[in-house]
């Protein structure tokens, strides 16, 4: 303690020494040019300021190591702002907003960017995907995942899985489930252990398997009622018995698509589909593997590539140009709202500092009326160190108070913005405030207090104690009539950043829903229907004759215009491709060389359901059926791409899933599959369509479980949806129908990145707008109240009304048109950070940037006028009386 209080003197003493010293060198330049040594002493002490405040503040510090001088700052602070408390409300609430939504908002990017996966070594788990020529992330083939497993030399283990939907029949009223079908290991490569149970052993995924199943804790909890008897009952899927071996922890969550609300959980081999032992068929599986400890995602790449070129030359016909897709499994789950959860991070940023800089406004605008018991307390021996510190103190009271309102409002804030933002927002399990969140509020509170206390303190702290005293408390305010002014740019330039910001979001959005999808998605109905276990792998005539049945049942719905029954044609939701090749060209030697389309199986009133555009040729009809002659209609895109200005009608392509030779008899509108914005060169665009009652019988055997419908009807028709669920009752109670969405629901909710984007940035910016509008409004105010007695003089000297007007609204749109040119320059860079966010229009759109640059010049304008106007109805005679 006695080392610690001499080195504390010992510092202070030489903060004291080196401060005189620059003054005796600055008073002795001033006199050598000429100044009095009064003059001189008074300039330099005001030059070096700074200096000797920032010197005199670091030893003042030293004061807050006693608790007892810390007390006496706080309970001083507490009093002063306990008397200003519209003051101290407007800044506790303005900081509490901006502290709250930062902290809401990085409560969300820290919980799906910078947290890691919640399975042991996180690092370690990589996604995987075939590479093949048509598409980058293909599925894996069930036979080449069997032998990456067997033969590669980087991975500890190796987890395949797909989703699966399952008919739940004996426990009540039958339903679809939602479920995964998995290799025995998948579990273990992620570390996750079962809550009840065992997970699937090696050998039990395997063709031909007896049949088990894992649960999750939520289908345990709803059917089961979270029995501890539960393992070892069966559970009858798709009429067939699995015996239950596990629980699945009602926590486990995988943020990829098709892991969403998992009901069971299905060993591979389980399925039915003649395909899954042949190689080359995907089937819409992926992979996930555990990397050895110390490899990294190059090395596993390289590892891979060795074993997929050894598949390649020993099954050349499937595996011919083959590869492997190594990928953080953390950088594949968050890929796509990277970019727009920083984007919004930085916007609420950009929020915060307006916050701070309008709170930094409001305390130098409260500062003025305090000039004179900053001088007296000056003059009673207080240094501008001890004055700024108790500013400072003041400033971090303030603060402090905002942020602790500010996380009471971060916890109802994190959950609506969880609610806004897209429903398959991954990793939401993992959003929360934890301590990574709550540090951060430390620091920005911190911070704020700091920035926003620091300018206005001092200012304050270096009173003109002859001046004050002299005049009673009203001090100069040039210099801090300029700091507001600087302060009112910056807010200005922020503000526009985020209207320009919100303003591109608003033409982008428009953009899309004017785009064509080539269908009419009003009053345009999909769902799922599937048909009795007992339909499962049942004859393909019966199977054929009871979708029929299907179909004209629900045709006879009143309200329902048209219906067509489908498989992976719902646009945006469902989609399936088919490998072909054109008859007169050269055959390809494997299936990895024939082309690739998206395949859409349909009815004949497909078009008239859709309303997508015939553009020559004809569609299907009824005579296009399991006993005709196959045909083929193609979409605009394949008719460019592989006919380019020829007619495809007549022509022959060959389908190797659809039973081979078949005639192309039109030619319809491309549809967007992949949503309103998708021109995604890695996806595929050429689209054919193929008559439902022509699918090969092997195909329609698996159909049962999993036919969509179409249904445009009247939007008049009162509850439509139940309508066609009681129709779907009345033929059979075991028909189940699922996932009812209409189509435009389906749109909105594929833009709903770009529709909260907007949201979000257009509440920040309005936010921003209200802040910066205010600011100039109570900087002008200031001025206006500061130069009554000039206006006075000036008016009574002859100066007329419109020369008040002009005068005043010329302070104002002088700081305005500097922010607002600031602005402009900062929303040219900043804004390509949104770019892959926005469709249609530029990041540096010029109409965007004219027409927000305009609008906050009117604002700032009209927040400028009602002070200005003001000023014109000063007498002159009571403002030469003015204080």
């Amino acid at each position: 303690m006695t080392f610690f209080l001499w080195n504390r003197q010992k510092r202070e003493s030489e903060l004291e020494e080196e401060l005189q010293s620059h003054l005796r060198m600055a008073v002795r330049d001033r006199t050598g040019r000429g100044e009095t040594e009064e003059e001189a002493s008074g300039a330099a002490r005001r030059e070096l300021g700074n200096i000797g405040l920032i010197k005199e503040v670091t030893k003042e510090m030293w004061g807050w190591a006693s608790f007892e001088r810390l007390m006496q700052d706080l309970r001083y602070g507490l009093r002063m702002l306990r008397k200003s408390p519209g003051f101290t409300a407007i800044a506790i609430l303005t900081l509490a907003l901006g502290i709250g939504a930062n902290t809401a908002l990085f409560s969300v990017v820290n919980g799906v960017l910078f947290n890691p996966l919640p399975y042991p070594h996180p690092e370690q788990l990589v996604w995987l995907a075939e590479s093949k020529p048509n598409f980058a992330t293909g599925s894996i083939s069930f036979p080449n995942f069997l032998d990456w497993q067997k033969n590669n030399q980087t991975f500890t283990s190796m987890g395949l899985s797909r989703g699966y939907s399952y008919n739940l029949t004996g426990l009540g009223e039958a339903e679809q489930l939602r479920g995964r079908l998995i290799s025995s290991d998948f579990f273990a490569v992620l570390g996750v252990n079962p809550a009840m149970g065992r997970s699937f052993a090696p050998g039990e995924d395997a063709i031909g398997a007896a049949p088990i199943a894992m649960i999750s804790g939520g289908l345990w909890k709803r059917k089961f009622a979270s029995s501890p008897e539960i393992l070892g009952k069966s559970l009858t899927l798709d009429g067939k018995a699995y015996t239950i071996v596990g629980v699945v922890p009602a926590s486990f969550e995988l943020s990829l698509g098709g892991f969403h609300d998992i009901d069971v959980y299905v060993p591979v081999g389980q399925w039915g589909n003649p395909l899954l032992p042949k190689r080359g068929a995907g089937l819409g599986f992926h992979g996930i593997g555990r990397l050895k400890p110390g490899v990294t995602i190059e090395q596993a790449r390289a590892d891979m590539q060795g074993v997929t070129q050894g598949l390649a030359a020993a099954y050349p016909d499937t595996d011919k140009g083959i590869g492997a897709g190594v990928f953080s499994l953390k950088q594949t789950m968050v890929k796509d709202l990277q970019v727009f959860l920083l984007v919004l991070l930085a916007a609420v940023g950009f929020v915060l500092l307006i916050a701070c800089v309008n709170v930094a406004n409001l305390m130098l605008a409260r500062s003025s009326v305090r000039t004179r018991e900053f001088a007296i307390r000056t003059a009673m021996g207080a240094s501008q160190g001890r004055l700024l510190r108790q500013l400072l103190t003041e400033s971090l009271l303030l603060a402090f108070a905002g942020g602790t309102i500010g996380l009471l409002l971060a916890g109802w804030g994190t959950n609506a913005a969880i609610a806004q933002l897209p429903v398959t927002l991954p990793r939401a399990a993992d959003i929360g405030l934890d301590a990574r969140v709550l540090l951060f509020t430390l620091l920005i509170t911190l911070a704020c207090g700091i920035f926003f206390g620091l300018g206005p303190a001092l200012k304050s702290a270096r009173p003109n104690l002859h001046d004050t005293l002299k005049e009673g408390g009203r001090g100069g305010s040039g210099s801090r009539h300029r700091a507001q002014g600087v302060f009112v740019a910056v807010e200005m330039a922020m503000a526009l950043v985020l209207l320009i910001a919100a303003g591109l979001m608003i033409r982008s959005l428009s953009a899309l829903w004017n785009v064509n999808p080539g269908f009419d998605s009003h009053n345009l109905l999909t769902f799922g229907v599937a048909l009795p276990p007992s339909m499962n792998m049942a004859d393909p005539a019966a199977i054929r004759a009871a979708l029929r049945r299907v179909d004209q049942e629900l045709a006879a719905v009143p309200g329902v215009q048209s219906v067509s029954l489908s498989w992976a044609a719902t646009p945006i939701v469902s989609d399936d491709e088919d490998l072909f090749w054109i008859e007169g060209q050269p055959k390809p030697t494997s299936d990895n060389e024939m082309n690739m389309a998206l395949s859409y199986v349909v009815e004949e009133s497909y078009l008239n359901v859709m309303r997508t555009p015939l553009e020559r040729g004809r569609f299907f009809t009824a005579q296009d059926n399991e006993n005709s002659s196959r045909v083929v209609v193609v979409d605009d895109s394949f008719r460019k791409q592989y006919f380019g200005d020829k007619d495809p009608i007549g022509r022959h392509i060959f389908l190797t899933n659809k039973g081979g030779r078949a005639e192309i008899v039109g030619v319809v509108a491309h549809v967007k599959q992949w949503g309103l914005d998708s021109d995604d060169k890695e996806k595929l665009h050429a689209q054919l369509y193929f008559p439902y009652m022509q699918l090969p019988d092997e195909a329609m055997a698996l159909s049962w479980n999993g036919t969509g419908v179409m249904v445009r009807y009247d939007p008049k028709a009162p509850a439509i949806g139940e309508s066609m669920r009681a129709a779907i009752k009345r033929i059979s109670s075991e028909h189940v129908m699922t996932s009812t969405q209409t189509m435009d629901s389906i749109i909105s909710d594929s833009l709903a990145t770009q529709q909260v984007s907007l949201i979000l940035l257009g509440a920040f910016a309005a936010l921003a707008l209200g802040l910066a509008s205010s600011g100039i409004y109570g900087v002008i105010s200031y001025v206006v109240e500061q130069r009554t007695q000039e206006i006075g003089v000036r008016v009574a000297l002859g100066a007329k009304r419109t020369d008040v007007l002009r005068l005043i609204l010329g302070t104002g749109m002088k700081m305005a048109g500097i922010g607002v040119a600031i602005g402009l320059a900062g929303a040219f860079g900043l804004t390509q950070l949104m770019a892959s966010l926005l469709f249609g229009v530029s990041a540096t759109d010029p109409l965007t940037f004219t027409v927000v640059a305009v609008l906050l010049t009117s604002v700032a304008l009209t927040a400028c006028s009602i002070p200005a106007r003001r000023a014109m109805r000063v007498d002159p005679m009571v403002a030469l009386r003015y204080e």
